[in-house]
């Protein structure tokens, strides 16, 4: 991995979250460390536009989120977010921007992987719960702990937190504001991976271009299929099984996926 991908870039006031392309995948950075990264409404705004370039840049498959410094998240910056929130709640994405936790109604189409390290609180856990996989460095440590602020979890974290790890551990983290570690996160299915500390963002990008070398249609129509089913049911998602195949079995890269099956060859695809 080169230099130029582990240096802190420099910040201003007016820059929170920096993204860098590494050739189909969009490294997301969040870049206020000073305050271990906690999400102001500057820096909820500037993730919603970086998932939004990865949404609508047809050369962006995969994304890939980060943080700078020794922490991923303390959570929301509760005293520049909570005089914001009115009697409708509160927006953090303009006209142009995607919720990255998804709970607005519309769904990213293309995958996420997380690299998580030092405190990685609230948000930060309803990030991870609305990516696709997550890898913690060894001495991570989470906390869902909304409760012990007089507030709940409203970036997905009641829906999603049960789906992923079964009720009852969700539950003890979620209801109890207790700090948990990364051996405990494994243990109940929140995070894929752990590594050696300072690991965790190469292993990350590891898997995220592996992912992006696949078939990126067919990447989009699995994961598209698979919140389906978790949004509408098993049914919808049945049902879309076949119309998928389909469409997919048109496309140039299921040709150069055959192809390269007969052959022995890598496959290189285009995403069409």
């Amino acid at each position: 991995m080169s230099n130029e991908f582990t240096e802190e870039p420099a910040t201003t006031d007016a820059q929170r979250v920096v993204v860098e392309r590494r050739g189909h995948v969009l490294l997301i950075q969040l870049a206020r460390p000073e305050k271990r990264n906690a999400a102001d409404l500057l820096m909820l705004r500037q993730l919603a536009g970086a998932y939004a370039l990865l949404e609508s840049d047809a050369e962006l498959r995969v994304g890939l989120v980060h943080a700078a410094g020794e922490h991923f998240t303390a959570g929301l910056d509760l005293a520049d977010v909570a005089p914001r929130i009115t009697a409708e709640g509160i927006s953090f994405t303009d006209h142009d921007g995607i919720d990255p936790w998804q709970v607005s109604g519309e769904s990213l189409s293309k995958p996420v992987v997380m690299a998580v390290q030092g405190i990685c609180l609230t948000l930060g856990i309803e990030l991870m719960l609305a990516s696709d996989v997550v890898v913690a460095a060894q001495s991570t440590r989470f906390g869902q702990l909304e409760v012990s602020r007089g507030i709940l979890p409203f970036g997905g974290a009641t829906l999603r937190f049960p789906r992923a790890v079964g009720w009852g551990n969700a539950m003890r983290w979620i209801l109890t504001g207790e700090m948990f570690d990364a051996a405990e996160a494994l243990r109940i299915g929140l995070v894929q991976e752990v590594t050696p500390d300072g690991a965790q963002l190469e292993r990350a990008l590891q898997i995220a271009e592996r992912i992006a070398a696949q078939a990126p249609l067919a990447v989009q129509a699995a994961l598209t299929n698979a919140r389906l089913a978790v949004r509408s049911g098993d049914a919808a998602a049945e049902a879309q099984l076949q119309p998928a195949l389909v469409r997919l079995i048109a496309s140039d890269d299921a040709r150069i996926g055959m192809e390269a099956f007969a052959t022995r060859t890598t496959a290189i695809f285009t995403g069409r």
